[in-house]
């Protein structure tokens, strides 16, 4: 299945890269694609269980999915996550 899902906190292609980096990791989770432009994340799945954990590890990237809870604590977690994907691409 294909899933296209807008995200909050993204910047730029250091979000980008550790956003790839750490859904590709996921099994079942394929062919993932980050937007910068529209906010967005795309990817194909199999199960269920795999949507929910890609929105699980945004979350706990910084970049929750448009319309939850976006705090500051979250922003601060995307500026880290940020300068990780800089420093790694």
């Amino acid at each position: 299945m294909e899933s296209l899902l807008h995200i909050q906190n993204l910047k730029c292609g250091g979000c980008a890269h550790t956003i790839i980096t750490r859904l590709e990791e996921l099994e079942g989770v394929t062919n993932v694609v980050v937007d910068n432009e529209a906010h967005s994340v795309g990817f194909n799945y199999t199960e269920a269980e795999e949507l929910e954990s890609v929105k699980t590890v945004l979350s706990t990237l910084g970049y929750p999915v448009e319309g939850e809870s976006n705090p500051v604590t979250k922003k601060a977690k995307s500026f880290v996550s940020c300068a990780i994907g800089r420093l790694n691409s």
